[in-house]
């Protein structure tokens, strides 16, 4: 694998473990009783990103290095996933 495809792989796979730990923990003004005048009552009261963002770095690379892994000893390859998904080259 390329780094320029890794790194692209890895942005990728980033962002979306992001959107998926987004919600843990979160409580929204209504759920903790302080509501901030003016405000919407469902936005959080503390969203505690870096937290999250640490998280996030995490969790992408033990999955981007597990990715890696398969990709290297072959199990991710082109005719594998034509079979698996039914589409002839």
């Amino acid at each position: 694998m390329q780094i320029g495809s890794a790194i692209a792989i890895y942005f990728v796979l980033w962002w979306i473990v992001l959107f998926a730990v987004l919600p843990f923990g979160v409580r929204s003004q209504t759920e903790a009783g302080e509501g901030v005048p003016g405000s919407e009552l469902g936005a959080p009261v503390a969203p505690q990103m870096i937290r999250k963002l640490i998280w996030t770095t995490i969790v992408s690379a033990i999955i981007f290095a597990i990715s890696v892994w398969c990709y290297e000893m072959g199990y991710f390859n082109v005719d594998r996933l034509n079979k698996a998904f039914g589409i002839p080259l």
